[in-house]
């Protein structure tokens, strides 16, 4: 199906409208790069090469072939986490560390496809080294899993957690808003739709910062963001089929007063935080006064 592409030396929608404006958001990179993706390599070539080592060095080339997959695949997984946790100020250590495992499997899989090229029995004391030498050289280049959390003192574990079935409801959700604006087609609201999301995010890593945001700002995280949700899979519907430009006016409309609510409940966030904290500096003070201790 063909798209309308646009610029800001392109025509809009009509003559003279401005230019639709930049989406705020960040533009995010995957961090499994090139390096990462190459390791599904190893167990294909493993597995062609294996069918002409009789029973015992396919059986052995298969379990190896799938245990470096196994690898190559928690690598991703794992690239991911940590990418993720090195964005949050406020994070805990990925549960499952996964890119240690992945090197584990690695040198796994390494083992059993040395054991499965050579003929007859295998020198299992080369077989054990050449699969340590693989996991030391996966952990060197590509490091292990973050094995503390950061940020976490003082907080509540328990309020924690219930802040992170919040958030991965929200991101759940405006994945859910950028496939149905997709339906649609049209630039202009994808344009808006980004730099709602991003408002949105920027109200999701505060509350995750500090977790006592979440009572105030629950409503936008859940009832607003399924309400937008919901308008959005309704909009995309009806000017896929249509395109009806008082329905994109109505729905780009709804999308600034999300965005500006949004970015208002951010701001009280902060606000009420900075209040927060010259509360206890005057307490402090007033402690310490009562001590003989003088502040200039």
């Amino acid at each position: 199906m063909a798209k309308r592409f646009g610029g800001k030396y392109s025509p809009d929608d009509a003559p003279g409208s401005p230019a639709a404006p930049t989406p705020r958001a960040r533009v995010t990179v995957d961090p499994v790069g090139g390096r990462a993706n190459i390791l599904f390599v190893p167990p294909v070539v493993l597995l062609a090469t294996s069918f002409g080592g009789g029973a015992t060095g396919l059986t052995l080339g298969m379990i190896g072939a799938a245990a470096l997959a196994l690898g190559a695949w928690l690598l991703r997984e794992g690239l991911r986490a940590e990418a993720a946790f090195a964005e949050r100020k406020v994070a805990r250590r990925p549960a499952l560390p996964r890119k240690i495992l992945a090197g584990a499997a690695t040198g796994i899989g390494t083992a059993l496809a040395v054991a499965a090229h050579q003929g007859g029995l295998p020198d299992i004391l080369a077989t054990l080294l050449f699969g340590l030498c693989a996991t030391a050289l996966h952990l060197a280049a590509f490091g292990i899993d973050p094995l503390k959390s950061k940020g976490m003192e003082g907080i509540d574990t328990f309020q924690q957690d219930r802040v992170a079935r919040v958030v991965d409801e929200a991101e759940r959700t405006l994945a859910q808003m950028t496939d149905a604006i997709a339906r649609a087609g049209d630039r202009r609201a994808e344009v808006q739709l980004a730099q709602f999301q991003s408002a949105a995010r920027t109200l999701i890593r505060t509350v995750e910062e500090d977790p006592r945001d979440l009572t105030a700002a629950r409503k936008y995280l859940s009832v607003y963001l399924r309400g937008a949700r919901d308008a959005t899979v309704k909009f995309a519907d009806i000017y896929a089929r249509t395109q009806d430009s008082q329905a994109r006016e109505d729905y780009l409309a709804l999308l600034t007063d999300l965005e500006q609510n949004f970015a208002a409940r951010t701001e009280k966030s902060l606000l009420d935080d900075r209040s927060d904290l010259t509360v206890e500096i005057d307490v402090l003070r007033e402690r310490l006064s009562r001590e003989g201790v003088r502040l200039k």
